[in-house]
């Protein structure tokens, strides 16, 4: 069984710099496998967050999988913003922007959603799923399928004017094809874990989405804390542990359990830790 951190929405140049060490401790002690970063890493995409960034993520110290957000290019550089957006990310993190990660248990892969023309809102486009494809749909079935995106395939309970990931359905249907079952995505400060269907009322298949909250970040939204997931994955078993910072260490705060039966992912477990609340 593999463990993952999934961590988001760093926000380099907006830091909470108590949280930041407060999550390097918290990783140490747990000792992930694979620490996922979907996106968002610096505020303003400028040379000094992204060497800073940079810095963060060798001080983590185990095997990093990273994709870009919209934050991640630059927004009042347009001529860098159309003519070379990730120019800065490619130099200072990494020139990979379709990171792909397998072992004996999972398979993972980065889409970049960002994109020069919007400032928010992502897509995903006809090349990057007939790439997603092209990786994930011939591997073996007793892995792990995870597709990471920074921008969501749904919105939060209760949650409006949010937009999802452009093109969501048509690239739910290789999602299908290749039986992916987890999809982790960032971008909305707003930490949950459900079915896709419970958004994409439609599908037939069940996909297991975890969305991250802002992990260092000053940027809190809806007034939860600094969080991030910590996952333990298995072929047919999913445990997704929201941990939250409470102004001193980061700790337990909502832990799920779900086994896959006949391809059904089914809750097994849900405890929510005393102190917690969940808006």
């Amino acid at each position: 069984m593999k463990k993952i951190a999934h961590i988001s929405d760093l926000h380099f140049g907006r830091v909470n710099y108590k949280a930041a060490e407060g999550l390097l401790v918290d990783l140490k002690h747990h000792e992930p496998d694979l620490v996922i970063v979907s996106g968002d890493l610096t505020q303003r995409a400028r040379n000094s967050q992204f060497r800073e960034v940079r810095d963060y993520l060798k001080k983590i110290g185990f095997p990093i999988f990273v994709i870009p957000g919209n934050h991640d290019i630059p927004f009042f550089d347009f001529i860098r913003r159309f003519f070379a957006p990730l120019d800065r990310y490619k130099e200072y993190i990494t020139e990979d922007l379709r990171p792909f990660y397998m072992d004996n248990e999972i398979a993972v892969y980065g889409i970049n959603t960002a994109r020069s023309n919007t400032w928010s809102e992502g897509r995903i486009s006809i090349e990057q799923m007939a790439a997603m494809k092209e990786q994930l749909c011939g591997l073996p079935e007793n892995l792990l399928k995870i597709v990471v995106t920074h921008h969501p395939f749904i919105v939060p309970p209760g949650r409006v004017g949010i937009r999802i990931v452009g093109r969501a359905v048509r690239a739910l249907d290789i999602i299908d094809e290749c039986q992916i079952d987890l999809l982790l995505a960032g971008h909305l400060h707003d930490a949950f874990h459900t079915d896709i269907r419970t958004y994409h009322t439609k599908r037939e298949r069940s996909v297991i989405v975890a969305q991250a909250g802002t992990s260092i970040s000053k940027r809190t939204r809806y007034m939860k804390p600094n969080s991030y997931n910590f996952i333990h994955a298995a072929s047919n078993y999913l445990r997704i542990e929201e941990r939250r910072w409470n102004d001193e260490i980061f700790d337990s705060s909502l832990i799920t359990t779900l086994t896959k039966e006949e391809n059904e992912w089914r809750k097994v477990q849900e405890v929510e830790v005393p102190g917690h609340s969940h808006p």
